[in-house]
C-alpha cells in the first residue's frame, strides 16, 4: 500500500465501528424495532425493490464459514457445495442471527443443492421458493418470472401483514437505480491506475448497502465518493503502478472465502474488479422506470443477471468484456467452490473468452472454506503474476 498519505476512513462514525456483519446486524435489528419485517434471502434474484416497497428489510443468509459445516454434514453429503453446507449448518444449529431475525425466507431455484436444502428447512420458518426461469432469452421467461414475483408478494402479505402499491414499488425502483448508479461510481475507483479503493472496502460497502434503502444510504454513498475523490486528489492509492491488477469472477466470495483476495494482496496484487456472484454484477444494470408495470420491469431486469444457472449465459461474457475494458486487469481469476457444477463447467468458456478475445492470463481456483489449500493457491497465483509481461 502507498504510505505517503493516510486516507480518511470511508464510513462515518455511525458505520465505522466493528466488522461489516456486525454493522449490518445492528441496522436490521434497529429497523425491526421500528416495525419493519425482515426477509431472509439466499440469492440476488430476490426482488429487492418489492421487498423495500413493503417495508421489509432484506437479510442475506448465505454463509461463508467453515465452522458449521460439520453439523451440516450430519444431514447433507460431504461432497456438497460448502456454501450450502455452511448456510444450512448455521440454520439447524440456531447460530445464524440473520436467520433468527427473519420473519420469512425467500428462496429461488438457482441451484439443485439449494433446492433440496430449502425442502429440509421449510418447516422451520415460512419459506417461499420462486421457480426461476433459467432460459432467460425465451419470450415467456419474463412473464413467468413476473408471476413468481406476484406470488411472492402475496406470500409476504400473508406472513408479514405488509402491503404496498405500484406507486411505492415504482419509487423503490427509482431509488434502487440511484443507489446502483452510486455503487458503480464507487467501483470505478478501482479502475484508477493504481486503484484508490481496495477489495476489503468494496466488500464492506456491498454488505452495508444490501439491506439499506432511503435517503440515508444514498447520502452515505455520496459521502464515500467524496472521500474517494479526495484520495485521487491527494495521491493516495493501493499498490503501485506495477502491481498486478486482478479481476476476480465466479462464485460468491465472503467470510472464509475472502482468502482468495487476501492471497492476491499478500502477493503484491490489487483486486480492481469484484465480478464474483457477491460483487458488482447485481448493480450493473438499471431497471426500466415509469413503464406502468413496475413488477414486470423488475422481472425483466432480474432475468438479466448473468448467473451460471442461466443458459445460454452470454451476458456473462458481455459483462466480462465491459469490465475488462474499463478496469484493465492484467489477469483474471475464476473463483469456483467445490461442487458448484454450473460455475465449474462455465469456467472453460469464460477462460477461453478471456484468453482469446483479451489475450489475458486466466486462472481457475477450485476451493472451499478451509485453509488447507492456501499455500497451494499462493503458489498458483504467484506463478500467474510471474507470467505477466511488463
Amino acid at each position: 500500500m502507498n504510505k505517503k498519505v493516510t486516507p480518511e476512513p470511508l464510513f462515518n462514525d455511525e458505520y465505522a465501528s466493528g466488522p461489516a456483519a456486525k454493522r449490518v446486524l445492528g441496522y436490521i435489528q434497529s429497523r425491526r424495532e421500528q416495525g419493519a419485517s425482515v426477509a431472509g434471502l439466499y440469492c440476488a434474484y430476490a426482488p429487492m425493490e418489492l421487498i423495500f416497497a413493503m417495508d421489509i428489510v432484506p437479510a442475506g443468509l448465505c454463509s461463508f464459514s467453515d465452522i458449521p459445516i460439520e453439523a451440516a454434514e450430519e444431514h447433507l453429503p460431504a461432497n456438497l457445495c460448502p456454501l450450502i453446507k455452511s448456510s444450512y449448518g448455521f440454520v439447524i444449529s440456531g447460530t445464524c442471527p440473520f436467520y433468527g431475525l427473519s420473519d420469512v425466507v425467500i428462496a429461488e431455484t438457482t441451484c439443485d443443492g439449494k433446492k433440496k436444502m430449502f425442502e429440509m428447512m421449510s418447516h422451520i420458518k415460512p419459506l417461499y421458493i420462486m421457480d426461476l426461469p433459467q432460459v432467460p432469452n425465451e419470450k415467456e421467461a419474463r412473464d413467468e418470472w413476473k408471476v413468481m414475483i406476484l406470488k411472492l408478494k402475496s406470500f409476504m402479505e400473508t406472513h408479514t401483514g405488509k402491503t404496498t402499491t405500484d406507486e411505492k414499488i415504482e419509487n423503490c425502483i427509482q431509488e434502487s437505480n440511484r443507489k446502483n448508479s452510486l455503487m458503480m461510481k464507487i467501483f470505478e475507483y478501482g479502475a484508477v491506475h493504481p486503484p484508490v479503493i481496495n477489495w476489503n472496502e468494496i466488500n464492506d460497502i456491498i454488505s452495508i448497502t444490501m439491506p439499506s434503502s432511503g435517503d440515508e444510504i444514498l447520502h452515505l454513498l455520496e459521502d464515500i465518493i467524496e472521500k474517494l475523490e479526495t484520495r485521487v486528489e491527494t495521491g493516495f492509492h493501493y499498490g503501485n503502478i506495477n502491481s498486478p491488477r486482478v479481476m476476480v469472477t465466479g462464485c460468491p466470495v465472503g467470510g472464509d472465502a475472502l482468502k482468495i483476495y487476501r492471497i492476491i494482496e499478500d502477493l503484491g496484487g490489487v483486486v480492481v474488479a469484484l465480478d464474483a456472484c457477491s460483487g458488482m454484477k447485481t448493480f450493473m444494470d438499471p431497471i426500466d422506470e415509469n413503464t406502468g408495470d413496475p413488477i414486470g420491469a423488475i422481472a425483466e431486469r432480474y432475468l438479466r443477471i448473468p448467473c451460471s444457472c442461466m443458459t445460454p449465459n452470454e451476458r456473462r461474457l458481455t459483462n466480462t468484456d465491459a469490465i475488462i475494458e474499463k478496469y484493465r486487469p492484467d489477469v483474471v481469476i475464476d473463483f469456483v467452490l467445490h461442487a458448484c457444477h454450473t460455475y465449474n463447467v462455465e469456467s472453460y468458456k469464460v477462460g477461453e473468452h478471456v484468453k482469446n478475445r483479451h489475450n489475458l492470463p486466466f486462472l481457475k481456483i477450485v476451493t472451499d472454506y478451509s485453509d488447507g489449500d492456501i499455500e497451494q493457491i499462493k503458489t498458483r497465483v504467484q506463478a500467474l503474476f510471474e507470467s505477466i509481461e511488463r
